[in-house]
């Protein structure tokens, strides 16, 4: 299938490494341009190294900066001549449980990952034309809390919430928006809190078995979904919340 994406330009936000940097590069695998960020210089330059320079640009900056979104889309427009899109994606906030997290916490990852978000996609929003799509990278947790992750319980169901709103006020326009929900993926994020227990392996292989695909994700088969998600080859898919988790969902 071809998708339709060759020489579409997106801004993939924390896309250095991670869900982010693989839907940067299942994005350029099927043709499109791309604009990468990340909070250090020389992570940024090393993601636009492996996508390619020819279609990649990168730019160092925090989703909590106000001036961020305006700045990755005018990069798009100078460094490639349009922008299509953008895919929210923000590593964190840390692990907790709700005793052990801080309001300096709580206020770092609301200004992170839902305020900052909130600002690409209405800038965004501005932008974009018909055909046009704003992306959310969320978590499994947008349906059911995932223990010890306390402030990413609190937030990241509010931005799915706020993504539907979006979608139908954006709808009469042509621009569509899409959440993803990532589950246990093998990314360096699930690695770590796995680590946090006692038995890393045990954990995973506990989680594996509640899987119905009885494995974790790769960063790739997220990516390919993202791509597909972000490209014209899915016009006619908005508002929705796509369980990216091997089945581990069980509800409709």
């Amino acid at each position: 299938m071809d998708l339709g994406l060759k020489d579409r330009v997106y801004v993939v936000t924390g896309a250095t490494r991670g869900l982010g940097h693989a839907s940067a590069r299942a994005l350029v695998a099927e043709g499109a341009k791309v604009v990468v960020t990340g909070r250090k210089e020389d992570a940024v330059a090393e993601a636009v190294s492996a996508l390619g320079p020819d279609a990649a640009a990168g730019a160092a900056v925090d989703n909590a900066d106000p001036a961020a979104a305006e700045r990755l889309i005018a990069t798009a427009r100078e460094r490639f001549g349009r922008f299509d899109g953008v895919l929210v994606s923000v590593g964190g906030p840390p692990p907790g449980f709700v005793a052990d997290t801080t309001d300096e916490q709580w206020q770092a990852a609301f200004d992170s990952v839902f305020l900052g978000a909130v600002r690409l996609a209405r800038a965004a929003a501005a932008e974009l034309g018909e055909g046009g799509v704003i992306g959310f990278v969320l978590s499994g947790s947008v349906h059911e809390p995932i223990p010890g992750l306390t402030i990413s319980n609190g937030l990241r169901p509010g931005l799915a919430g706020f993504a539907k709103s979006l979608a139908d006020e954006l709808g009469p326009r042509g621009i569509r928006v899409v959440g993803l929900l990532p589950g246990r993926v093998d990314t360096d994020r699930v690695r770590e809190l796995d680590s946090l227990s006692a038995d890393p392996e045990a954990t995973r292989q506990a989680a594996e078995s509640r899987i119905p695909l009885r494995r974790y994700g790769t960063p790739e088969e997220f990516g390919r979904t993202a791509a597909f998600l972000l490209s014209p080859a899915a016009s006619y898919i908005t508002g929705v919340m796509l369980p990216v988790d091997g089945g581990s969902r069980h509800g409709f």
